[in-house]
């Protein structure tokens, strides 16, 4: 008992020195040689949003400029013109966002056809020049204010979720409608997660409100659950099916957080939302809150020091952007998205603007732990470890708050006052485990020496 007692005593004195993280056992992800620092890679998808939507207004990016408005019609200017508004508690709804409607609103690079596409389906087209701001998503606000805003950052596809999504683990769009027809032709398809298994490099796919039952072999029985099957693309694949080890790497999103507290995070980490996936006509301040915890237990756990957290919206959901994303082959780019990185080696308060779309996440992991490219997409795609600095140490946690916070960046002790409370901290633990363990010899003597 007194042996756990001391021991006890000098783990938490070590803790509250910062040394006992430090001097933990190595994990099996962070073994794997990589290119980088970063051991483990985590990115979140969520749902149909532009940049100029939620970052259009933020200072310094490329975001809505001076004296835009869009035309109620493009070929007849007399019927006027809309201008961006903010939306703040306003109603919105789901709007179209098909490869049709992108192509109506690109218009030949042009795009001033936002308005006028939505308009002909029978939407209120002045609805995509709406935007959201730091009044609306402060914790998005803060993120880039200490952390990477990527304001170059397309959708892959300019079609919707499950093209994007395709790009997002394979590189390619589907090339069938989804059903066995899809599955067939995917079966010599290779995914980023194909790759990983190959060097044996740990990886999951956590999917909130996870139902295992449905994949595309019972969509007409899944009801308003069949968005499972869109946004988790191996659900598509025979073998993810069929094959017990592949498919024990599809899991519901509470194994995170059970992963994180027993230091079992994987290299890669792919994650998916369901309640809060900020997809119109939802409020984007319930998608706030579940990153945020999402982001603080990453923060919180051992794997923090070695850790990137991306997070990217998989279409663009028929909001206005400004910028005529490039036409890179026939499938896209589609419009920029909103992204964001965080990590104790990214750049703080940096906006990279480095033109990178999904496959940018397939390079990244591609690069940082050795393997081959998917396809064409990939192999051509741009890295963004623009937005790393490796010369720094890792930066501490900030946890930041839900509402707006632009307060300069906490300082941090000089390095000899850090090291200088470690050593007190070590010294202190090691007199009271010396007091502990010489008390009774010491009492032992003086009752001897009085007894002779």
């Amino acid at each position: 008992m007194i042996k756990r007692i001391l021991f006890t005593l000098l783990c938490t004195a070590l803790l509250g020195g910062g040394l006992y993280q430090s001097a933990r056992a190595t994990t099996a992800a962070e073994a794997q040689e990589t290119t980088t620092p970063i051991k483990h890679f985590v990115v979140l998808m969520q749902e149909n949003h532009t940049f100029d939507n939620y970052f259009g207004t933020y200072p310094g990016a490329d975001g809505i400029p001076a004296g835009t408005k869009m035309p109620v019609d493009p070929n007849d200017p007399s019927l006027g013109y809309i201008e961006p508004w903010h939306i703040g508690e306003s109603t919105i709804t789901d709007l179209s966002h098909s490869s049709s409607t992108f192509k109506e609103q690109f218009n030949d690079g042009k795009m001033n056809g936002f308005v006028s596409a939505l308009n002909s389906r029978n939407q209120e087209g002045r609805i995509a020049m709406g935007f959201y701001d730091d009044r609306d998503i402060p914790y998005y606000w803060n993120l880039a204010d200490r952390y990477v805003l990527f304001d170059r950052f397309f959708s892959s596809a300019t079609d919707g979720s499950f093209a994007n999504h395709m790009y997002w683990v394979a590189g390619l769009p589907p090339s069938a409608e989804r059903g066995q027809a899809l599955a067939d032709s995917l079966e010599a398809v290779p995914t980023i997660f194909d790759r990983l298994e190959e060097k044996s490099i740990s990886w999951k796919f956590y999917v909130q409100n996870y139902d295992p039952t449905i994949t595309y072999r019972n969509l007409e029985v899944a009801g308003n659950r069949a968005s499972q099957v869109v946004w988790v693309p191996l659900l598509n694949f025979d073998r993810f099916l069929d094959d017990p080890e592949l498919a024990s790497h599809i899991v519901d999103l509470s194994q995170y957080y059970v992963d994180l507290d027993q230091g079992n995070l994987p290299a890669v980490a792919y994650i998916i939302p369901s309640g809060a996936s900020e997809h119109p006509p939802q409020n984007p301040s319930s998608g706030q809150r579940f990153v945020k915890n999402l982001i603080q237990e990453l923060m919180r756990s051992s794997a923090w020091n070695t850790s990137a957290f991306l997070l990217v919206y998989d279409d663009w959901g028929g909001w206005y952007d400004h910028v005529a994303p490039p036409q890179v082959d026939e499938y896209g780019y589609g419009p920029r998205v909103p992204g964001l990185l965080v990590s104790p080696y990214a750049r703080s308060g940096f906006i990279d603007s480095s033109e990178l779309d999904f496959t940018s996440i397939l390079k990244f992991i591609q690069e940082n732990w050795g393997l081959e490219p998917l396809a064409e997409r990939d192999a051509q795609a741009r890295n963004f470890l623009t937005a790393f600095d490796f010369n720094q140490p890792p930066r501490s946690p900030e946890f930041l708050p839900l509402t707006r916070f632009a307060a300069a960046p906490a300082k941090t002790a000089p390095t000899g006052v850090i090291y200088t409370a470690y050593g007190l901290a070590l010294l202190i633990s090691t007199g009271v485990i010396a007091a502990a363990y010489f008390s009774p010899r010491w009492s032992r003597a003086k009752q001897i020496k009085e007894s002779a």
